[in-house]
């Protein structure tokens, strides 16, 4: 019996150390989760299951997608691995005709570490939550007995299908039904030696050209840079690679390609806010009065912009299953809520049955660049006009109580106290995770902000911070400092020290 998996548990995956000596994910672990997945589904009411697997580039995913298929047959299962996949792929492989499994499982550990790996799971219905996790924890880490199936596991490929549908998806994009219709544009790809280095020969099919595209052979042990659309080398990195290749735009993905993030041809960072900026004016500019659904740690200026162009901003809570969860709640509500979308890249659209796909994100941004560079223009031209804060900062306070989330959420009602009374702070009227104060700097109004809240899953108590005035980020840092100072159980020196840099 194997024991202790809730360890592994990151959200909606399992994840953690796949390499090295006691490293706690294992082949083992991978073969009792597999058919812990399997027996779960036959709990639902799936009496003989037919499972998918696949993988990302890491150096143990293939050894760990053959232990998880193992334990899928041995379970009852007819099983079929597609090899190397992305995220989003093997979603779509359940919903394909010709394929259609019951249940995926994908070998990924995103953008973490060469020697952490994970499993991701879906069904047709979309990821699995986290209650369900749970439930598959418990039957795997049960008397489960592993011994019921025979069927061969079977090879198959998906991978070029997932890429006919992101073709069709173009040529619809631009309404055309010629062969090569993204003629004329220059694309670099940045796959980061993860699992996305065929976008490249995608594009190239239809017609674009991608000289100067990099790192797109699989390697699991990512010996370029981190591939990851929020790593700062690894941003530079394609933001250089246009620039000396004068592309029109450059585009990166994480290492199973569920995120991404492009740079204009001036080597200009595309992500974070100015990503959800202009994913949400493309979608506006067909049709004004949509609901925008993202996280909560984005900026005053792009609630701005997202009300200039016709829409309205719905800020949710962080984690992007709790951004799609929700758009989708306000859909069934009567709300026109085509996307949710995190700073973080993961973007999904309704049009795509809100999958979060960076691939598919990408798509629809390349098919609106061709467009727009036959008009003469470019897709920054889109977010000209997205106000951006002069400072912002994020600190994340560790919390040393045993019970970190009764310390943390101790900390923000006390914050919450003080800003009913306090001058100058004013609870934002879409607060719906921590606490999230508009402040008044150097006797403006509303022109500074920050958001504390309880992590997702570490004892930490994350602060974003933005200011449209100088010095304002570290005058909201101490005005909160002397509320939270005194706070049981919340280490508050990162706090301390960023406010005395000089």
């Amino acid at each position: 019996m194997i024991t202790g998996l809730r360890k592994l548990k990151s959200g909606t995956d399992v994840r953690g150390r796949a390499l090295g000596d006691d490293a706690p994910l294992t082949g083992a672990v991978a073969t009792r989760i597999g058919g812990a997945f399997v027996k779960w589904l036959q709990e639902r009411g799936v009496d003989n299951p037919r499972v998918a697997l696949g993988r990302d580039s890491r150096v143990t995913g293939e050894a760990l997608l053959n232990a998880c298929a193992e334990g899928c047959m041995m379970a009852g299962a007819q099983v079929e691995t597609y090899g190397m996949c992305t995220t989003p792929a093997m979603y779509m492989s359940l919903i394909t005709e010709g394929f259609g499994c019951d249940g995926s499982v994908m070998i990924t550990a995103s953008h973490h570490p060469y020697d952490r790996n994970g499993l991701k799971f879906f069904t047709k219905e979309g990821g699995i939550d986290s209650s369900d996790l749970d439930a598959i924890l418990d039957i795997a880490e049960s008397d489960l007995p592993l011994s019921g199936g025979s069927s061969p596991i079977v090879k198959r490929e998906f991978l070029p299908v997932y890429c006919e549908q992101l073709k069709d998806r173009i040529r619809r994009g631009l309404d055309t039904d010629v062969q090569k219709p993204l003629l004329g544009l220059h694309v670099v790809v940045d796959a980061g030696n993860g699992a996305g280095g065929f976008y490249a020969g995608l594009l190239e099919d239809l017609g674009a050209w991608v000289e100067g595209s990099q790192f797109l052979e699989p390697d699991g042990m990512f010996p370029n840079h981190i591939p990851n659309p929020e790593n700062e080398q690894a941003m530079a990195s394609i933001s250089a690679a246009v620039v000396k290749a004068e592309a029109d735009l450059g585009v990166i993905f994480d290492t199973d390609c569920d995120r991404a993030a492009i740079v204009d041809r001036t080597g200009r960072e595309i992500n974070r806010n100015r990503l959800i900026a202009l994913i949400s004016a493309i979608l506006l500019d067909k049709k004004p009065g949509l609901t925008i659904v993202t996280d909560s740690v984005t900026s005053s200026g792009l609630a701005q912009f997202i009300m200039e162009w016709g829409g309205e901003h719905y800020r949710y809570k962080r984690g992007y299953r709790n951004v799609i969860d929700e758009a989708k709640r306000l859909n069934e509500a009567g709300l026109d809520c085509p996307l949710a979308i995190e700073t973080s890249g993961h973007a999904a659209l309704r049009e795509n049955h809100f999958l979060d796909d960076g691939m598919y994100l990408v798509t629809v941004l390349i098919c609106e660049a061709m467009r727009l560079k036959q008009e003469g223009k470019e897709l920054s031209d889109l977010i000209a006009d997205l106000r951006e804060p002069v400072e912002s900062a994020e600190i994340r306070l560790e919390i040393e109580a045993e019970d970190f989330r009764a310390a943390g959420r101790a900390a923000i009602e006390k914050v919450m106290d003080h800003a009913a009374f306090a001058p100058g702070w004013h609870i934002a009227p879409d607060n719906r995770e921590g606490v999230r104060i508009n402040f008044d700097l150097d006797e403006g109004f509303n022109n500074g902000w920050f958001l504390l809240r309880l992590s997702v899953h570490d004892p930490v108590l994350p602060l974003n911070l933005e200011s449209d005035v100088q010095g304002g980020v570290k005058q909201m840092a101490s005005a909160l400092l002397s509320v939270l100072d005194g706070v049981e159980g919340v280490k508050l020196e990162k706090l301390k020290a960023f406010i005395a840099e000089k």
